[in-house]
């Protein structure tokens, strides 16, 4: 790179603008697993009602009411198949969410860095904060910036 022209308070106003949006993914992220998480529920089991852990809802006829130790109660609530897709389905996001969440960090640091160390005179810090943030290397980010670890 043969010359920066960096305006700090141009940095600063587009690390407000990625901040809010990283707030709104955030949002967004804990939306979708409230709503899959009430999904798995309201979706039920395939197994029957006295072996699905579930109260019973409404008026019984007398004596329906479940025997004290009855062998047909499950120990565990069980899961039907719909839950278990939803549960499957987070579990192989989960990387590909902590990536997103882990990318805007490093944009957010490596910016920061990059932009004192300009403001500082040293071109090659700078760069390699840029670079650090290319390659989404956080413990240099963080401690170029004074952040925890």
């Amino acid at each position: 790179m043969t010359s920066w022209d960096i305006k700090p308070q141009g940095v600063q106003g587009h690390l407000k603008t990625v901040g809010g949006n990283a707030g709104e993914l955030e949002k967004a992220l804990n939306a979708l697993l409230t709503a899959m998480s009430e999904a798995a529920q309201a979706a039920g089991t395939a197994v029957p009602g006295s072996q699905s852990g579930m109260t019973p809802q409404g008026p019984l006829a007398p004596g329906a009411g479940l025997a004290p130790g009855s062998a047909f109660v499950a120990p565990q609530k069980a899961l039907g198949p719909v839950a278990a897709a939803l549960g499957e389905y987070l579990t192989e996001r989960k990387p590909e969410f902590k990536s997103m969440a882990e990318r805007i960090e490093a944009c957010i640091l490596g910016a920061v860095a990059a932009t004192n160390e300009y403001l500082e005179g040293d071109l090659d810090q700078a760069k390699a904060a840029q670079d650090a943030a290319r390659s989404v290397n956080l413990d240099i980010l963080r401690e170029k910036t004074g952040g925890k670890k």
